[in-house]
């Protein structure tokens, strides 16, 4: 059962992130990426409030839980989630870690999306 709280949020997540992403292009272009700052930073705000509130504050049923922070919040942005994990991990001692989580995911992860497009290209050249 848990499985469907977190595709019914996923799939509200997901859908909030086009629609959000694409109103803010409509008002602000694509000259910058507007859209997915914007998805990202609210994402962030979204779930260091839920795990936050939920934690400390509600006896929500573990089907909450799940669609709420995992469904709905995972679908709505990844970034999110990266964020508070680095939170938690400067909040627990561990300021060494979270820096080299932030740089490692950051240098990683676009050295990751570089070797990605260079392999479609080179599999499906465009031109």
């Amino acid at each position: 059962m848990k499985y469907l709280w977190i595709a019914l949020g996923g799939a509200l997540g997901s859908l909030a992130r086009y629609l959000v992403g694409l109103w803010i292009y409509e008002r602000m272009g694509t000259r910058f990426p507007y859209g997915t700052f914007v998805i990202n930073l609210t994402g962030c705000f979204l779930i260091g409030f839920a795990l936050t509130y939920f934690d400390a504050r509600m006896n929500l049923s573990p089907a909450w839980r799940m669609a709420i922070p995992v469904g709905f919040i995972g679908a709505y942005t990844t970034f999110s989630t990266f964020e508070y994990e680095t939170l938690r991990l400067a909040q627990n001692g561990q300021a060494g870690m979270a820096l080299l989580y932030i740089a490692g995911s950051v240098i990683l992860g676009y050295a990751g999306v570089w070797l990605g497009t260079s392999a479609a290209n080179y599999f499906a050249p465009v031109g």
